[in-house]
C-alpha cells in the first residue's frame, strides 16, 4: 500500500521561499500521477500541481504558475514542491496525493482522481 507522509512546511513572509517534500512509501508505481493540494481555512481543497511520475510531465493552477514548481526526485520516492514569491493567499494546509495506477501522462492533470492522501503540512504566509 502507497503511504505519502509530507514535510517542508512553515511560516514564512510574503515574498519567501519554502520546499514541500513528499515522501512515498510502501508500494510505489512508476507512471502514477502524483500532486500537491491545498485547503485554505473556510475554502474547498483545490488542486495546486501534478506530475506523472514516469515523465515528468505537470499541471498546474492558474494562481501559482510561475511561482511554484513540481519535481520528483531520481528514485520517484520523493515529489517537491518548491513554492517561490509565496503570497498571504497562498496559506494553507498542503496535501501530498496520488492515484494508484500507472498510465500515460495525459492523465495527470489537475482534475485527476486521487486515491492516497498524506496527512498534510501546514503553509503560513504572513504580510
Amino acid at each position: 500500500q502507497l503511504q505519502l507522509v509530507e514535510s517542508g512546511g512553515g511560516s514564512v513572509q510574503a515574498g519567501g521561499s519554502l520546499r514541500l517534500s513528499c515522501a512515498a512509501s510502501g508500494y510505489t508505481y512508476s507512471s502514477n500521477c502524483m500532486g500537491w493540494f491545498r485547503q485554505a481555512p473556510g475554502k474547498e481543497r483545490e488542486a495546486v500541481a501534478i506530475i506523472h511520475s514516469g515523465g515528468g510531465a505537470a499541471d498546474y493552477a492558474d494562481s501559482v504558475k510561475g511561482r511554484f514548481t513540481i519535481s520528483q526526485d531520481n528514485a520517484k520516492t520523493t515529489v517537491y514542491l518548491q513554492m517561490n514569491s509565496l503570497k498571504p493567499e497562498d496559506t494553507a494546509m498542503y496535501y501530498c496525493a496520488a492515484d494508484l495506477t500507472d498510465g500515460p501522462s495525459w492523465r495527470c492533470h489537475l482534475n485527476r482522481h486521487v486515491e492516497v492522501w498524506g496527512q498534510g503540512t501546514l503553509v503560513t504566509v504572513s504580510s
